[in-house]
């Protein structure tokens, strides 16, 4: 007897003990033949002209695909394998002809269109006269009005942009995966001893002894910080940053040079297709900032700021390595060397310092505390729940009631196949059609030092503040009282204002009330003492111009790139 493919299954949250790549293809095929036969029976039926008979069906079949497609993509990211991976790009390709099929699907742009015109249109809820005028903006940006044979061009660019981008992604972490580099006792001069087991457990996963440094970002961070081995810290800088790249290295199957090119012509292309003058002004439209012209005045009105603050900085940095760590000429492998010798000699501390005060349990038990006093709602730990690996935890969100308001998987620590960063992403958008009702389920995924033998999972502070950011972007979707999913929590705001409700979570990592919820120490249960708060704080902007400046020159970097 077939057993049932879990991808299709109608329940609140995925069968992660279930899914395998096999059930992917017929999953996927299954829910577009089953949404473009919506699609034809809404266009069909003349009735369907209305919020109710039309952008509600079509809310329903979307999000039993988004049920399916969410956690295969949720694997792609963080269980990479070769079944997996070939099934997601197929996949993937084949929504993307979909999704762009659709958009240029003119009978169901007219649809959608008589909705916005019809005289009951003002009477809907903001929300839903919101999910109408997004759908026909989506309608606009898939080249709705194109004609042949411009329309069938920009549907072939779609695929292949999915395509490169897909691979320019697995050859990051390929590249990232494939290089490590042993280390000699005498090169761990410098490093601290919390970071010793992190490198012996690498080395005794690739069936090594002794201490191996790798690619991901705790071990590149510890090096890059607190190594006094010069040769190493540019060994390993070097290979960081040219990884997936010509240079340095790396096996050059993995280079993405060549995808690069062909990602910037394609969006070009695509943008000049739906008359954009660039990329940019395309990326433009539906944000906040809706001109280039607002976007540069403004990166360059900060850049005026920040830069005569980091030329400062810099050319003290500079003096101080000189003079006092034998440093002549301040190499990029010397800067967060420098940096962090130059913060413990002006503040009396060191980053390394706090990391005692953040076992990853406290963390997460203060988090959920700092949450439930802030938003009155309580996490409870679940163990019947599907996991994709033994590290994922899953957490019901419980208001004062006692109503399950939302749920959460954590994925906090680096391991091989998982690609570096961390995010939030959506498992389960909240519904509340009852033909759709769901409750929203977030993914918060990080990269943190895993736990070893020896010591439990120690975080910095810069660890801290990514959680708690990680964390916003998972309240905004999770507490969302937004029911129709296409304009709920963080699909409901303009792009470029998203990041408000993470960086505002961030605040609480610098408060006392926030820290003292946090912090205690792994071995005593102390709080973080006054002084060592005091000092963190007084080297809270330290170096802030240097920040900001590379912060900007990433943004100037890649909007030139796409605008010129």
């Amino acid at each position: 007897m077939t057993q049932p493919n879990p991808l299709l299954a109608e329940t609140s949250l995925p069968a992660f003990d279930a899914i395998r790549a096999e059930h992917i293809a017929p999953a996927i095929d299954q829910l577009i033949h089953d949404y473009e036969q919506c699609v034809a029976d809404l266009v069909a039926n003349p009735q369907a002209r209305d919020f109710a008979r039309l952008m509600a069906p079509m809310e329903r079949v979307q999000t039993r695909l988004n049920r399916a497609w969410a956690p295969v993509g949720h694997l792609h990211g963080t269980m990479d394998s070769p079944a997996l991976r070939e099934a997601y790009s197929t996949a993937e390709e084949k929504l993307t002809e979909f999704y762009t099929a659709l958009g240029q699907n003119r009978d169901l742009y007219e649809a959608v269109l008589a909705v916005s015109q019809s005289p009951d249109f003002a009477s809907l809820s903001r929300a839903e006269r919101t999910l109408v005028e997004d759908s026909l903006r989506g309608f606009r940006l898939s080249g709705v009005a194109l004609q042949e044979p411009e329309r069938s061009r920009f549907a072939a660019i779609q695929t292949e942009l999915s395509k490169l981008s897909t691979a320019f992604s697995e050859a990051v972490l390929d590249s990232t995966d494939a290089w490590s580099y042993s280390m000699s006792e005498t090169e761990l001069a410098g490093l601290p001893a919390s970071a010793l087991p992190m490198f012996q457990q690498y080395a005794k996963e690739h069936g090594q002894e002794g201490w191996l440094a790798t690619l991901k970002a705790p071990s590149v961070q510890a090096i890059m910080s607190f190594a006094d081995n010069r040769p190493l810290r540019e060994t390993v800088y070097t290979a960081y940053h040219t990884r997936a790249s010509d240079q340095g290295p790396h096996d050059p199957k993995h280079d993405n040079a060549s995808r690069i090119e062909q990602i910037m012509a394609l969006r070009h292309e695509s943008a000049n297709l739906l008359n954009f003058a660039s990329a940019a002004h395309e990326s433009l439209d539906g944000k906040m900032a809706a001109t280039p012209e607002r976007v540069l005045d403004f990166l360059h009105d900060l850049a005026a700021k920040a830069r005569p603050v980091a030329v400062k900085e810099l050319a003290e940095l500079g003096e101080f390595a000189r003079t006092t760590l034998g440093i002549d000429a301040l190499m990029p492998w010397d800067v967060n060397y420098a940096a962090e010798k130059l913060r413990e000699h002006r503040f009396d501390f060191s980053e390394e310092d706090l990391k005692p005060y953040f076992p990853v349990e406290q963390v997460m038990s203060g988090l959920f505390a700092l949450v439930g006093r802030l938003f009155g709602v309580q996490f409870v730990a679940r163990s019947d729940v599907a996991l994709w690996h033994p590290d994922a935890r899953f957490y019901d969100v419980v208001d004062a009631d006692g109503r399950v308001r939302a749920g959460v998987y954590l994925d906090l620590y680096a391991r091989t196949g998982k690609r570096g960063g961390a995010w939030m992403d959506v498992c389960r958008a909240r519904a509340d059609d009852p033909a759709i009702a769901q409750k929203p389920v977030a993914f918060l995924v990080c990269n943190f030092p895993p736990p070893t033998p020896d010591l439990p999972a120690l975080l910095t502070h810069d660890d801290v503040i990514t959680l708690l950011h990680e964390c916003g972007h998972g309240l905004h979707h999770m507490l969302t009282e937004i029911g129709w999913p296409s304009v709920g929590g963080i699909s409901g705001v303009e792009w470029d204002a998203v990041e408000l409700p993470s960086q505002f979570m961030e605040n609480y990592a610098w408060c006392r009330e926030g820290l003292d919820l946090l912090a205690r120490h792994y071995q005593t249960g102390e709080p973080l003492p006054q002084d060592l708060f005091d000092k963190m704080l007084a080297a809270r902007h330290f170096h802030a111009g240097l920040f900001l400046v590379r912060q900007l020159e990433f943004a100037l970097f890649d909007f030139r790139l796409h605008l010129d």
